[in-house]
């Protein structure tokens, strides 16, 4: 594939700094979780959204599946085409979920954190990761151990930053504090956020504003509802439909007449409603980047219109609101 040339690679996308750091990232990121065994599909998602100065790759150790799929058709790409742009990418991966047998391949011990960030790196083929986040809060283990273990690994040069996931309100306070002390550049938080799912905006996006972290916000299209594709309701060969995640059992009516009425305010602005919805994220300061998931190079392009079109304005948020809380 024929790369655009760097001057004009990155005209399609904004960047904005992530916490108190040098690190920007594209305000749209690409997530390779579900069906990212898939080279060829990889590949086609990776390269298309980089060519279009998306430059951000969201992984974890357990996506694929199986477990580590998604990093070993990453690393493939990387290995093949992307490696020469090494110094352009923004990698990140995860640990935090249950990736092995037995009491040291699941949450958040100083064990398990090294070795699954090892484990990732070979899959990947790489020396180091941008970013690497604990997945998920651990209510058994010491944060001081967690983050310490963070810490240990960013000193190694394992990682550059380092992040956190799905933490919220107290507990994003006192991993920053540890941080502090550590000297650790704790700079992310990624929850989940969008039209739908408002919690962090009460817990986390202002107290990460506060402690020097930017959020970035995963399922920023509810799992697909907030694109066209419900609007009839469920289609048949969807994920929903075939029982592949928990949208088939919060969809009804009331939901479906929201999401219509939103995609007219979209049609409105000339946006598709995807574009919107994400642009609805992005209109707070302190969210760094949403995390798209894809399955076809087409939705790449559709997303990334999110950041060309002008701000959300008072009028149209005070009517998506009242369409969101009617």
């Amino acid at each position: 594939m024929s790369y655009r040339a760097a001057e004009g690679r990155y005209d399609d996308i904004s960047y904005r700094y992530c916490g108190r750091s040098g690190l920007q990232l594209p305000t749209v990121s690409l997530g390779l979780w579900q069906h990212c065994f898939e080279v060829t599909l990889v590949h086609e998602l990776v390269t298309t959204s980089f060519d279009r100065g998306m430059t951000h790759f969201d992984l974890a150790n357990n996506y694929g599946p199986p477990p580590g799929a998604a990093e070993e058709s990453m690393g493939k790409v990387l290995a093949r085409e992307l490696g020469a742009y090494r110094d352009e990418l923004v990698i990140a991966t995860k640990a935090g979920y249950d990736m092995w047998p037995g009491p040291y391949g699941d949450f958040g011990s100083r064990k398990y954190l090294l070795a699954s960030l090892d484990q990732s790196l070979q899959r990947l083929g790489l020396d180091y990761v941008d970013i690497f986040y604990h997945h998920r809060p651990d209510p058994n283990t010491p944060l001081e151990e967690t983050i310490g273990a963070l810490s240990d690994i960013v000193r190694q040069g394992k990682s550059i930053y380092a992040g956190i996931s799905n933490y919220r309100g107290d507990l994003i306070r006192k991993a920053a504090d540890i941080a502090r002390e550590l000297r650790l550049p704790l700079i992310i938080n990624q929850v989940k956020y969008n039209m739908i799912d408002r919690g962090p905006e009460e817990d986390v996006i202002p107290v990460c504003e506060s402690e020097g972290q930017s959020m970035i916000a995963f399922s920023p299209l509810a799992q697909g509802l907030l694109t066209g594709r419900y609007l009839d309701g469920i289609p048949d060969d969807s994920r929903a439909a075939k029982g592949m995640n928990d949208l088939g059992n919060r969809i009804d009516e009331a939901i479906l007449t929201r999401v219509r009425t939103l995609n007219e305010i979209a049609e409105a602005r000339g946006q598709t409603l995807a574009q919107m919805a994400l642009a609805w994220i992005l209109r707070h300061d302190g969210v760094v980047s949403v995390i798209i998931g894809a399955s076809k190079p087409s939705q790449v392009i559709d997303c990334v219109g999110a950041t060309q079109a002008d701000p959300l304005s008072e009028e149209e948020l005070g009517h998506i609101e009242a369409v969101l809380s009617g």
